[in-house]
């Protein structure tokens, strides 16, 4: 099927244009910002263990805002594409499944989410308001991004025995532990990350923020790699 084949390869570019692109900011910033006026300069750190520093700090300053904000908007585009595409062959597979239009919903606001915070990100405004606006846009994304996986992964599941020649069974089961366990991650640390201070129960709140920040993009992100690794090469 040509959707599938599209499927994969939109997937795995969801997974490397935002890997690469933060990750190539942070090598930028942490080895070679003296070569460059970036407004930040910070020590070498390794921020997926001790949280040195936070993702917007790390990519939002020129030029590295240049490399981070349209490989954003990039993703936002794939993303709408991914979902659309998904769409599409749950419909050939299952015209009316319950959980269509919610993953349609949640996937495309999540895309949107991102774009609106790319395009706020690196703008300051010493506001309140607006501060609080950039948080709700951010969280907005992850909680459309990680609820859209989940109906997705409900509705594979529900019509797992369309999909035995298609797919790889044991990467469904993996994609279902990544999204519990980020659903999980997600309910436990809210209430320790609105703590006010930067310390609770004697741990470092900024550095654990941080580190948790990096680790969870990284698991929201994997989901469309598993993806790429779910279905099956499809054969002329």
């Amino acid at each position: 099927m040509d959707k599938i084949k599209l499927i994969r390869t939109i997937s795995l570019w969801v997974f490397i244009v935002p890997f690469v692109s933060i990750n190539v900011c942070l090598i930028i910033v942490t080895q070679f910002h003296q070569f460059l006026e970036m407004g930040v300069s910070l020590d070498p750190f390794f921020p997926y263990l001790d949280g040195g520093a936070s993702i917007s700090r790390t990519v939002r300053n020129y030029p590295l805002s240049l490399i981070f904000k349209p490989a954003m908007f990039l993703t936002s585009y794939l993303l709408i594409r991914y979902w659309y595409l998904n769409k599409n062959l749950i419909i050939e597979l299952n015209q009316d499944h319950k959980y269509l239009k919610k993953i349609i919903f949640f996937g495309i606001s999540s895309a949107i989410a991102l774009s609106i915070h790319s395009i706020f990100l690196g703008i300051k405004f010493e506001y309140d308001l607006y501060k609080l606006f950039r948080r709700v846009i951010l969280l907005a994304f992850i909680i459309f991004e990680i609820i859209a996986q989940a109906y997705l992964v409900i509705i594979f599941y529900s019509i797992k025995d369309k999909l035995n020649q298609y797919i790889n069974p044991k990467i469904l089961k993996l994609k279902l532990i990544l999204v519990s366990t980020l659903c999980v991650v997600a309910i436990i640390s809210i209430p320790i990350i609105s703590v006010p201070g930067d310390y609770f129960l004697g741990m470092n709140l900024k550095f654990f923020k941080h580190a948790l920040e990096w680790d969870y993009f990284i698991g929201v992100i994997s989901f469309y790699l598993l993806t790429f690794f779910l279905w099956k090469k499809v054969r002329p």
